[in-house]
């Protein structure tokens, strides 16, 4: 985490998985979603990627993990190539956390029992010693004291921790993050960024797609742009979002950043959409 003295973040990192990705090309039919794209998450390291929709950023994550097959390149995550013949996808996921933007929590079972249902069914736990992890990690992510609700009665702000809870469980060595505040309100999101940020601190790997610049800002030690399916450019927030060194990421920042001129930007494109039906 950025601003963390040298020999304790030494110490942090030592226990976190690697991210590595080599030369990684994502194509739909023929549309190239990821065109090349190289980047190394260090143990312990947070790496916030953000850029404008479309730009390949979900994709990239869902690549880490084998939710999408890539098209050509390589990807190591805690050293196993991922992209190798005989790899164990299983066991390497059970090493990798991932928090979706939507929750996908059972609503027939309880704060607890989402949490408790994978340790009991993929790392086999004895039920007390499942429910025992659970309700230390939901302790953890500030939901004590709902354990025995079900999602229907839990904020969204709510669901996504113990969305978070549950990937923990799992003891991961890398979590990734996709826009998890993205569905939330306004309100809520602070309190699943403070999960996050403790995450940090203690250490955790940590790749991030994420439109919170100012978690961006704070927490990461290291932004990547991306736009077009590559990455335009990375380095720490100070320099990325504050001082950017390329035209594509000032034109996004000054969007995102500046709420009216994201209202412009939006207008532009809905006038481009409409000439395009107009010309088809």
């Amino acid at each position: 985490m950025t601003g963390s003295g040298g020999s304790e973040a030494d110490a942090r990192r030592a226990g976190g998985g690697t991210v590595e990705i080599r030369g990684l090309h994502k194509s739909f039919g023929t549309n190239e979603v990821l065109r090349g794209v190289d980047l190394r998450v260090a143990p312990g390291e947070v790496v916030c990627v953000i850029g404008p929709s479309g730009s390949g950023k979900s994709t990239l994550l869902r690549c880490v993990n084998l939710l999408e097959e890539p098209t050509a390149g390589t990807v190591r995550v805690v050293g196993v190539d991922l992209t190798g013949p005989e790899v164990d996808i299983d066991a390497v996921r059970r090493r990798i956390g991932m928090v979706f933007q939507s929750f996908d929590l059972f609503p027939h079972l309880t704060a607890l029992g989402n949490v408790v249902i994978a340790q009991r069914k993929v790392l086999r736990r004895a039920r007390p010693e499942a429910e025992r992890i659970a309700r230390e990690l939901l302790g953890r992510v500030g939901l004590a004291d709902k354990v025995d609700s079900y999602p229907a009665r839990l904020s969204g702000g709510q669901q996504q921790r113990v969305a978070i809870a549950r990937a923990l469980a799992m003891g991961p060595e890398v979590m990734l993050f996709d826009e998890p505040t993205s569905a939330l309100d306004p309100e809520l999101v602070g309190d699943v960024l403070g999960v996050m940020r403790g995450l940090a601190e203690e250490g955790m790997t940590m790749l991030v797609v994420t439109h919170e610049m100012s978690f961006a800002r704070e927490v990461a030690d290291r932004v990547v742009f991306m736009d077009g399916g590559v990455i335009v450019e990375e380095g720490p927030p100070s320099r990325v979002i504050d001082d950017p060194a390329h035209e594509r990421t000032r034109a996004f920042l000054s969007r995102v950043l500046d709420p009216a001129a994201a209202r412009v930007g939006e207008a532009a494109e809905s006038d481009m959409f409409r000439a395009a039906e107009r010309d088809a």
